[in-house]
């Protein structure tokens, strides 16, 4: 008797079995146990996340409207005294305002950065994350920044401590080393000079090693008189002081000059002239005007008291009679000539022909 067996089913090709409900409400009831035993944990790590935030966000819009009342006060005092006599002398508007702003951006960024870079920290540890290898890696990688770029950090720095120093601003007069001359603009990476002859210096903060400010306190204007040594000290003296007094009383003179004209005494005596060194405290960075002026009314009352300035080649007097230019050469002479008698005196007598018999 043959039995009959049941055909052979692929069972890798058919669908998986159906779940039954006993298991399906197994499966429920341990998600929600578990959603149960974790939900308490999840709401206090998003409660202190967002109060993080919030206590971060805060504090860092604060801070940065202080800072921006801050400068902005700083800013209306510069502006009460601008036009006044006060803030000619002692203000400069357009300096104080990119000084100001210069340190508000500075503040503002390093207070941004401390309390977004704190609160991200601590929203990473509300996660339970390990904070040790990522303070490390941002070690080592702030480590490889820093020599890559460490001449624009260098910038950056000098640049910070020379707004915070107030060691120069827009409008002063500078020696920087590398490059001279009026500054036009302070930045934190770069200072713009502009030339005496019109031309644009950007110069790296980093590069400036020494700066010579030429517009801080007070400047000295400088001139020398050149006369001829057999004028008359005393009336010399005399003159001098006559047009620095009566340009200390004129405008805007008045304002420049900090101090009298003084003369100070003479600085060289030649044979053909003498040097008499005349000085004035001024305005910071009025002193080459001052100079020009001086000399221009020493030079005028000079030549109304007679007194002429000398200095470099001397010049003929305008009636003078021109002189003969072959008045200094000596008369040819006769011995130039070798056929002349005088030449032919001179030679010597030829002495006797033995040779001939």
């Amino acid at each position: 008797m043959l039995r009959s067996t049941p055909p052979v089913t692929d069972t890798s090709s058919s669908s998986p079995a159906p779940v039954s409900l006993d298991e399906a409400a197994r499966q429920a009831g341990a998600a929600a146990g578990w959603v149960e035993q974790n939900w308490s944990s999840w709401v206090n790590t998003g409660l202190r996340i967002l109060l993080i935030l919030l206590v971060a966000f805060t504090l860092r819009y604060l801070i940065r409207r202080a800072l921006t009342k801050l400068i902005d006060r700083m800013n209306r005092g510069v502006q009460a005294v601008e036009g006044t006599a006060l803030g000619g002398l002692l203000v400069n508007a357009e300096r104080r305002r990119q000084r100001s702003e210069a340190i508000g951006s500075v503040l503002r960024s390093v207070a941004s950065f401390l309390i977004l870079g704190t609160a991200g920290l601590m929203v990473l540890g509300a996660f339970e994350i390990d904070l040790a290898p990522l303070l490390a890696s941002a070690g080592v990688a702030g480590v490889a920044i820093g020599f890559g770029a460490r001449n624009l950090v260098t910038d950056f720095l000098s640049g910070v401590f020379m707004i915070l120093e107030d060691q120069y601003g827009v409008g002063d007069s500078v020696d920087a080393g590398v490059a001279s001359g009026e500054v036009i603009e302070v930045g934190l990476r770069v200072t713009k000079l502009r030339g005496v002859d019109g031309e644009i210096w950007y110069v790296r903060n980093g590069e400036i090693k020494r700066v010579g400010n030429l517009s801080q306190g007070w400047a000295t204007a400088g001139v020398d008189v050149t006369v001829r040594p057999t004028e008359d000290l005393d009336v010399i003296r005399k003159l001098i002081a006559e047009a620095g007094e009566q340009m200390a009383a004129d405008e805007p003179w008045n304002e420049r000059l900090w101090g009298p004209v003084e003369v100070l005494g003479l600085t060289e005596v030649l044979l053909d002239s003498m040097t008499v060194r005349v000085s004035a405290k001024t305005m910071p960075g009025k002193a080459l005007g001052v100079e020009r002026e001086l000399r221009w009314r020493i030079k005028r009352t000079f030549d109304a008291a007679g007194i002429r300035i000398v200095g470099g080649l001397p010049q003929a007097e305008p009636d003078a009679t021109p002189k003969d230019p072959t008045a200094g050469m000596s008369a040819p002479s006769a011995f130039a000539s070798p056929v002349s008698p005088q030449s032919i005196a001179t030679n010597p007598i030829p002495g006797p022909n033995l040779s001939k018999h």
